[in-house]
């Protein structure tokens, strides 16, 4: 059962002229349910115009703050950007589900790690709260951040991530990257590219040093930056990365609909969650197992319904799936049997998936 939890809004403000951080007081009663790791999200819920909106959003704020923040960046025509952004005021409730997410690796005080983070954008906000949990925590611990955006007046927390490098004065490299401003230094003018990756390798980052390395953005970019530092020499495995947005491809598109004419009619689901079973019958309406769930009256964890967030992932148990795309699931969780259920179409006669994992 998915357990939303109406939350008062203590603060909102304007970070950028597009862009607005809002702060949630969690009640004491609920601080357990929503202890979260640094990288993780919050997904909100709202009614617009009279619709159920959903929406995940990274923290951007540490587990060591005991504060709960996110960043809403303003999207052209996005029905919950442009409402957070316009509406949306302090005192406000919005209801809220407790941190999920992997984009993270385990804190050791004991280790002194060299890690590299690259963010585009509103991508800064996991990454944010990724950086200052390491430096707080790993009093050894070193990072490298290179940030892109259009303009330096775009720039997201720019004053909390300078007030960051001078209170961890040594541990904390900056590079800003600008798209429509010029920088005296040509590497820092525009996006990234294989061949910039390959000047940052060769002249700035010391891959044979790098324990850890976080990217945030776009597909594309991410793509290419995880590309240029394997060639470098980065191991795979250290290597994370999380999308804040994806457009679907043409070899997505002919993916995803490969997936659908697989699809088994009739198909007898059984959803297990909360530890009670739930059972219905896929119709032709649905092509995946959250649509044709929801629509039989199940209560499910979801967001995006992208394939980009994981919020609404399980474990299959009997029966085969397959998705049409999946940009949030890593191989080994796939290969575990993790299926993103807003794109896993059954494909056998029957299915059992199991929301508990």
């Amino acid at each position: 059962m998915t357990d939303f939890y109406p939350i008062q809004i203590s603060d909102i403000r304007k970070e950028t002229k597009d862009c607005s951080s809002i702060t949630f007081d969690i009640p004491e009663e609920h601080k357990e349910k929503f202890l979260y790791r640094q990288g993780q999200h919050l997904t909100l819920k709202t009614v617009i115009n009279g619709e159920e909106v959903r929406r995940s959003y990274s923290l951007c704020s540490s587990p060591v703050e005991n504060k709960w923040q996110v960043a809403v960046k303003r999207i052209n025509g996005g029905v919950f950007s442009n409402y957070a952004n316009d509406i949306l005021k302090t005192g406000d409730v919005i209801e809220l589900m407790p941190p999920l997410g992997s984009f993270f690796v385990e804190v050791d005080p004991s280790k002194s790690k060299n890690y590299i983070v690259f963010a585009a954008g509103s991508g800064i906000t996991p990454i944010l709260s990724i950086i200052k949990t390491h430096l707080s925590s790993e009093p050894n611990s070193t990072f490298k951040l290179f940030y892109l955006n259009r303009k330096a007046k775009s720039i997201i927390f720019k004053e909390e991530i300078e007030a960051l490098r001078n209170t961890y004065f040594g541990r904390l490299e900056i590079f800003y990257f600008l798209t429509k401003e010029q920088r005296d230094i040509p590497l820092l003018n525009g996006r990234f590219t294989a061949e910039k990756i390959k000047e940052l390798t060769d002249k700035v980052i010391d891959v044979s040093s790098v324990d850890e390395c976080f990217v945030c953005g776009p597909e594309e970019m991410i793509f290419l930056i995880r590309d240029g530092l394997i060639d470098a020499g980065l191991s795979k495995d250290k290597i994370h990365y999380e999308l804040f947005f994806s457009g679907v491809t043409e070899e997505d598109k002919i993916k995803a609909a490969e997936a659908v004419d697989h699809k088994f009619d009739g198909t007898e689901v059984t959803i297990i969650d909360g530890g009670k079973e739930f059972h219905f019958a896929m119709d032709d309406d649905y092509d995946n197992i959250l649509d044709g769930a929801l629509a039989a009256g199940a209560d499910l964890p979801f967001a995006c319904k992208g394939g980009v967030c994981s919020t609404c992932k399980c474990k299959v148990v009997d029966g085969a799936v397959e998705m049409k795309i999946n940009y949030a699931l890593e191989d080994d969780e796939v290969a575990r049997g993790l299926v993103l259920s807003c794109q896993a179409v059954p494909t056998t006669e029957k299915v059992v998936v199991d929301f508990d994992v």
